[in-house]
C-alpha cells in the first residue's frame, strides 16, 4: 500500500509544483541527470550481480524488439489508411512501441511484485533503451529529416554515452571479478532514489492541453501500447512455454506507458511533439488502471 501512495504523492507533487510555478520549468532535467548518471547505474550494481542467468532471460530481449517491430507494421497500416504523413507515422511509432520500463515500470513492479524482481526489469529496461536508440531513432529520422537517413556511428554514439547502459555493462563485467557485497548499502541508498525522483520528474513533465483534436491518434497509440503489446508478449510466452517471474515481469513491462524519452527524441527530430506529450501524459494515467489488470492476468497465468 505504501508504494501505491508513494506513486500518487510523487506524481501529484510534480504536477502541483509545475502548476503553481514553484519550481524551475527545466527542473526535471536536473532530476533526470541524477537518475540517469547515479541512481539507475546503482540499481544495476545492486541487482544484476545476483541474477541467475538462464535461457529464459533471453525472453525479455526478444519480447522488447518484437513489440517495436510489430508496432512498425501496425502504425504503417493505420497511417496509410488515414493518409497520414511520414512525420505523423514516425511519431506514432515512437510513442507506441517503447515502454516506460524504469521511471514508471520500476516503481510499479516494486509495488505489485516486490523489489526482488527488479533484476529482471533491468534487462527489460536496458533492452528497451537499445531498441529505442536503434529502431526508434531510425523511425524518428525517417519522419523528421529530409534525407531520412541515420548513420551507424550516430546510433553507436548514443548507445555508448548512455549512463544506465554503461552501468549495466559494468555491473555485469565487474561483478565477475569483484565482490560488491561491502558496497551494497551504498547502492541501496542510491537505488532508493529512483522511484520517488523518477515519479516526481514525470509529474513535472505531464501535459494535457489540446487533447480533444488528437483523440483518434491517442486512442490507437494507447490501444497498442497498453493492451496489444503486452498481449503479444503474453501470447509469445504461452506459445514457447516461458513461465514464472521472467514471464510476469516481461509482460508487465510491455504494458507500461510510453517512455518519456520519446518526447526528447520527437523534439530533436522535429516530429509531432504535442501528440507525443499528450500520449505520454494520458498513457501514464490510463496505464495505472491497465497495469493492475495485467498484474492480475500474469499472476493468474504464471
Amino acid at each position: 500500500m505504501v508504494n501505491f501512495v508513494l506513486i500518487a504523492v510523487c506524481i501529484l507533487a510534480g504536477m502541483v509544483f509545475k502548476a503553481t510555478k514553484s519550481i524551475h520549468p527545466d527542473a526535471h532535467k536536473g532530476i533526470n541527470t541524477w537518475i540517469l548518471y547515479l541512481a539507475l547505474p546503482a540499481v544495476s550494481f545492486k541487482y544484476l550481480p545476483k541474477v541467475q542467468w538462464t535461457k529464459e532471460m533471453l525472453f525479455p530481449i526478444v519480447a522488447t524488439f518484437l513489440i517495436a517491430v510489430v508496432c512498425f507494421f501496425v502504425m504503417k497500416i493505420y497511417s496509410r489508411s488515414k493518409s497520414y504523413s511520414e512525420r505523423s507515422r514516425s511519431t506514432m511509432e515512437l510513442v507506441s512501441g517503447y515502454s516506460n520500463t524504469s521511471f514508471i515500470g520500476f516503481p510499479l513492479i516494486s509495488a505489485f511484485y516486490g523489489e526482488s524482481l527488479l533484476s529482471i526489469a533491468i534487462i527489460c529496461d536496458q533492452t528497451m533503451f537499445f531498441a529505442l536508440s536503434t529502431l526508434g531513432i531510425i523511425a524518428a529520422v525517417r519522419g523528421g529529416s529530409k534525407s531520412g537517413k541515420v548513420s551507424a556511428a550516430f546510433i553507436l554514439k548514443r548507445l555508448l554515452t548512455f549512463p544506465p547502459l554503461l552501468g549495466c555493462l559494468a555491473a555485469l563485467v565487474l561483478s565477475r571479478y569483484i565482490d560488491f557485497t561491502a558496497a551494497e548499502p551504498f547502492f541501496d541508498k542510491l537505488a532508493a532514489t529512483v522511484s520517488p525522483l523518477a515519479l516526481f520528474s514525470v509529474g513535472l513533465q505531464l501535459k494535457f492541453n489540446g487533447w480533444k483534436k488528437l483523440i483518434p491518434q491517442m486512442s490507437v497509440s494507447m490501444l497498442y501500447k497498453l493492451i496489444l503489446a503486452p498481449a503479444i508478449v503474453l501470447g509469445l510466452a504461452l506459445l514457447i512455454g516461458i513461465k514464472g517471474d521472467v514471464a510476469k515481469i516481461t509482460v508487465f513491462e510491455a504494458a507500461m506507458p510510453t517512455v518519456v524519452t520519446s518526447s526528447i527524441i520527437a523534439e530533436q527530430f522535429r516530429l509531432n511533439t504535442k501528440l507525443t506529450n499528450l500520449i505520454i501524459g494520458f498513457s501514464i494515467i490510463v496505464g495505472f488502471i491497465t497495469s493492475a489488470l495485467w498484474y492480475q492476468i500474469t499472476v493468474l497465468l504464471f
